[in-house]
């Protein structure tokens, strides 16, 4: 697979190079910052494109923001924001509006290696990867909804881990329920969000918060996820 890195951090950037050529692929780029990035992929459009939210020059929102624009200009392209940050307004816009081939995750989260070439693997097949933090700053930004208030505390974690990617039997020993158990909280979920399920886990949960942003933009933020009781 041949990636774009597109990361103003130098220490990052280049061991993120080093990181993908040692796992087998090619880094198609590495730039530090938007100002060549859409003539880049003009030039030489790669299979897969990570960007950082902040960049330069004013280390706000240019790389989400390019991160829209290039799916709107390149919709096939798959993308992976790649942050310390959950930047509430354009990631909210850019994960209701565009369902597949799509990752969001938080730098500091990235625990293990492996797992994180894996999810490069499964959004450039079309997949969608969120880490479940993100999926819980945006559920809490917009939690002025009616519909988002009628979820209970285990249902947004549920809510959560299926946004992440976990099947049914993973959020069941996650949680320590029952497979029967986590299945009632997902049909529970998309009745009280007025959302009919469709059968596949991350769209799902890419309904719902497009389904929720259409009632407007809070305010940010940095609200962390309610602790759950068993």
């Amino acid at each position: 697979m041949r990636i774009l890195i597109c990361e103003d951090s130098v220490l990052l950037r280049e061991g993120l190079v080093r990181l993908l050529e040692h796992s087998g692929h090619e880094v198609s780029a590495a730039l530090p910052d938007t100002s060549d990035l859409l003539a880049t992929l003009d030039a030489d459009m790669p299979d897969l494109a990570i960007l950082d939210v902040r960049l330069p020059p004013t280390y706000t929102d240019e790389g989400i923001r390019a991160a829209l624009h290039i799916r709107h200009s390149y919709p096939e392209l798959p993308l992976l924001v790649l942050s310390q940050y959950v930047e509430e307004r354009y990631a909210s816009e850019l994960i209701s509006t565009h369902t597949t081939a799509l990752g969001y995750l938080l730098k500091d989260r990235v625990a293990d290696v492996t797992e994180f070439v894996a999810s490069l693997e499964q959004i450039r097949s079309g997949g969608t990867i969120l880490d479940p933090e993100v999926v819980a700053q945006l559920l809490t930004r917009s939690n002025h909804d009616d519909r988002m208030q009628r979820l209970t505390d285990r249902e947004r974690t549920v809510l959560a881990a299926v946004a992440e990617g976990k099947s049914n039997q993973a959020i069941a020993e996650l949680l320590h329920l029952s497979a029967a158990s986590v299945e009632k909280h997902i049909t529970a979920i998309f009745q009280k969000l007025e959302l009919e399920a469709d059968g596949t886990g991350n769209r799902r949960v890419l309904a719902a918060l497009a389904h929720i942003e259409n009632q407007g933009n809070g305010t940010q933020t940095g609200t962390q996820p309610r602790q759950e009781d068993l």
